[in-house]
């Protein structure tokens, strides 16, 4: 069932791939790993960026979420130091098998324009967005163009 799931997901990204992200399997040989990038909305104080994804998808896939972290270095509330994401569409408990890999990575993009500092796994990162915005936006431009190739 996974596998046919996801082959017919990674046909409908390729017919249509959603604004700001793709994703797509390592290799032939492997359809469970993905990578992906998502491109940082330019209203976003993330603009510039481009950021790597991994994306592992389980066995029973679409009953289980997939796991998704960032492999580049991003200054985030809801990111933590060894890129996992806290968003609440991924979360075992909220995950439905109709929610396709497109869908969370809309969600991932919109993360990068929205964080959520109530459900944050940084909480310093968090605390610093709430109270200091222009702090916050000032750390995340200096950790673009450091860490996600920004122009």
């Amino acid at each position: 069932m996974a596998l046919r799931r996801i082959q017919k997901e990674l046909v409908d990204l390729a017919k249509n791939p959603p604004l700001n992200a793709s994703a797509q399997p390592v290799s032939d040989d492997d359809i469970l790993h993905w990578k992906g990038a998502l491109t940082a909305p330019d209203t976003s104080a993330y603009k510039g960026g481009t950021f790597q994804l991994t994306i592992e998808f389980p066995p029973d896939y679409p009953f289980k979420p997939p796991s998704i972290k960032f492999t580049t270095k991003i200054y985030h509330p809801n990111v933590d130091d060894d890129g996992t994401i806290c968003i609440g569409l991924l979360k075992t408990e909220v995950w439905k098998p109709s929610t396709k890999i497109a869908d969370v990575l809309i969600a991932l993009v919109d993360l990068l324009q929205n964080p959520v500092p109530e459900d944050a796994l940084q909480s310093s990162i968090a605390q610093v967005y709430n109270s200091d915005r222009p702090v916050f936006e000032k750390t995340v431009r200096e950790w673009v163009k450091k860490y996600a190739n920004s122009k």
